[in-house]
C-alpha cells in the first residue's frame, strides 16, 4: 500500500510537472510535428532516462547539490540560451520558402541522442526534484530504502512520458484538425519558445524558480 502511494504520487508529481510549457515538451511539440510520432518517442524516452538518472542522484548527493547552488544559478541561463535558440531555428524555418523545420531539433543526430543531450543540459529538473524528494522524505512518503527509491523514479519515469505524451499526440492532433500551413506552425511554436524563456526570466526574477523553491523547502522562512 505504501509503494503504490509513492509510485501515485511521484506519478502524478512527474506529469502535472511536465505539462507547464518548457524546454522539453515544446521541443516534443515541435517534433512530433515536424518529424512525427516515433522521432519524437525517441527524443522523449531519452530525456527521461536522463531526469531518472539526476533524480537518483540527487537522492544520493543532496548535499553537494545544496552545496553548490551557486553553479545552478549559473547553469540556469542554459535552458534559457536553449529556448532562445529553439525560437531563432523556428523563425528560421517560417521565413524560408523551401524549409519547414527546425534546424536544430531536425538535424542529423538521432533523435534519442537529441533528448539525452538536452535533458542533460536542463539542469532545472535537479532543483526541482530536489525540492520534492525533500518534501516526501519528510512527510515519510518516501523512505530510505532501496526499494522506495526504484518506486519512486519508475512513477516519475512513467508521469514524465504521459506528460510528454500529451505534447505528442496533441501536436499531431493540432495538425491534422486545423490542416495548418507549416509555415504557420513554425510562427507559432517560434512564439511559444520565446514566451517561455520570458516566462523563466520573469521567475528567475520573482525568485518563483525552482532552485529559490529548493532554498524554500531546506530553509523554510
Amino acid at each position: 500500500m505504501k509503494a503504490f502511494r509513492l509510485f501515485y504520487i511521484s506519478l502524478l508529481i512527474s506529469f502535472l510537472g511536465t505539462l507547464p510549457m518548457g524546454t522539453l515538451n515544446t521541443a516534443v511539440l515541435q517534433i512530433s510535428i515536424s518529424d512525427g510520432i516515433q522521432a519524437a518517442l525517441y527524443f522523449s524516452t531519452g530525456a527521461l532516462l536522463v531526469e531518472v538518472f539526476m533524480v537518483r542522484m540527487s537522492l544520493i548527493a543532496m548535499k553537494w547539490i545544496f552545496g553548490h547552488k551557486v553553479l545552478l544559478r549559473t547553469l540556469e541561463w542554459l535552458p534559457i540560451i536553449i529556448i532562445l535558440c529553439l525560437a531563432a531555428g523556428n523563425i528560421f524555418a517560417a521565413i524560408q520558402p523551401n524549409n519547414h523545420k527546425n534546424i536544430i531539433l531536425s538535424h542529423t543526430i538521432h533523435h534519442f541522442w537529441l533528448g539525452v543531450g538536452m535533458s542533460f543540459v536542463n539542469p532545472m529538473q535537479i532543483p526541482f526534484w530536489f525540492g520534492w524528494s525533500k518534501v516526501l522524505l519528510d512527510r515519510g512518503i518516501l523512505g530510505h530504502q532501496p526499494s522506495d527509491r526504484y518506486v519512486y523514479i519508475t512513477g516519475i519515469g512513467l508521469g514524465t512520458f504521459l506528460g510528454n505524451a500529451v505534447f505528442i499526440w496533441g501536436g499531431r492532433l493540432l495538425v491534422e484538425k486545423l490542416n495548418a500551413d507549416q509555415h504557420v506552425l513554425n510562427w507559432v511554436i517560434g512564439g511559444i519558445f520565446a514566451i517561455t524563456a520570458m516566462i523563466q526570466i520573469i521567475k528567475m526574477i520573482r525568485h518563483d524558480d525552482p532552485i529559490s523553491k529548493m532554498e524554500d523547502n531546506i530553509n523554510p522562512k
